[in-house]
């Protein structure tokens, strides 16, 4: 069991920036999220892990590689941003022009994935990090990782809604005891 699980969101897209979201579609960092990233190196530098975590979209892995932590990273499939379907690419006010009661938390998008599916995603992952001794570290996305420390903390994918995590921000999962807690949250490097 580990005893600390440290999650990163990447680093800030030219889609995170205007608010869109951003699944499938494989961007960059801005140079302010690469900027940004790299100060997670320093941030980091003296933690070992015995599990690295990435998922296979672009700014994930340059994120975690600014962080210095590539060469050791597992690409995981499973931490691959929500599937927003029809709504890639959109904002949340532009959703709400054809839907204005839709809420990602509760109704997913059509065309792509509902939260329980997200839920049944990030479960595959903790499974692996429950596994692991020492510490572990994974590198992903806003959703996902709100869905993940939703999920660490024993409650439904849908409260991943109540935990906001900006781009770049590293947050750290953990126990009071043997209770799964979040030890820390948005933390942006400085």
């Amino acid at each position: 069991m580990p005893e600390q699980i440290v999650v990163v969101r990447h680093g800030e897209t030219e889609w995170s920036l205007a608010g869109k979201h951003t699944s499938s579609t494989d961007l960059s960092l801005t140079d302010e999220g690469r900027h940004r990233a790299a100060l997670l190196r320093g941030v980091l530098a003296d933690r070992s892990f015995s599990l690295v975590l990435v998922s296979p979209l672009r700014r994930a892995l340059e994120t975690c590689e600014l962080a210095g932590f590539r060469d050791a990273a597992v690409i995981t499939d499973d931490l691959r941003e929500w599937n927003y379907g029809e709504y890639e690419g959109m904002t949340t006010p532009e959703i709400r022009e054809r839907d204005p009661d839709w809420n990602l938390w509760r109704d997913g998008c059509p065309g792509g994935e509902r939260p329980e599916e997200v839920g049944r995603r990030v479960d595959r992952v903790l499974s692996e990090l429950r596994g692991v001794e020492g510490d572990a570290i994974a590198f992903a996305h806003g959703h996902i990782l709100r869905v993940l420390s939703a999920r660490w903390i024993g409650m439904e994918p849908a409260a991943g809604a109540r935990l906001l995590l900006s781009a770049g921000a590293i947050c750290v999962l953990g126990f009071e005891r043997e209770t799964e807690v979040l030890r820390l949250w948005n933390r942006a490097p400085e």
